[in-house]
């Protein structure tokens, strides 16, 4: 195994990983400031307000990209698992 293979797969480990995140912090971004701005703007300062929608919008988000994830997440595990005789001699 040289540095270059130790490099690629940390570089694909890290992809993979952002682009599995991206659809749950983006959304949970997105509604964050929508709330926080509501609340900015009529001066309601409670805490539930910001918790609730925000844990709704990522059960959908999870809902709706769940399937799309779980491939990613399979197709790169085969990959990986397909490299062992690579990287090992």
């Amino acid at each position: 195994m040289t540095d270059t293979m130790v490099v690629e797969l940390g570089l694909q480990a890290m992809t993979i990983a952002a682009k599995l995140s991206a659809p749950v912090l983006l959304t949970a971004l997105a509604v964050g400031f929508a709330i926080s701005l509501f609340q900015s703007v009529t001066q309601i300062q409670e805490a539930t307000l910001s918790f609730v929608p925000k844990a709704i919008a990522i059960g959908a988000v999870l809902l709706f990209s769940g399937n799309w994830m779980l491939h990613e997440m399979i197709t790169y595990t085969i990959q990986l698992f397909e490299k062992v005789p690579q990287l090992l001699s």
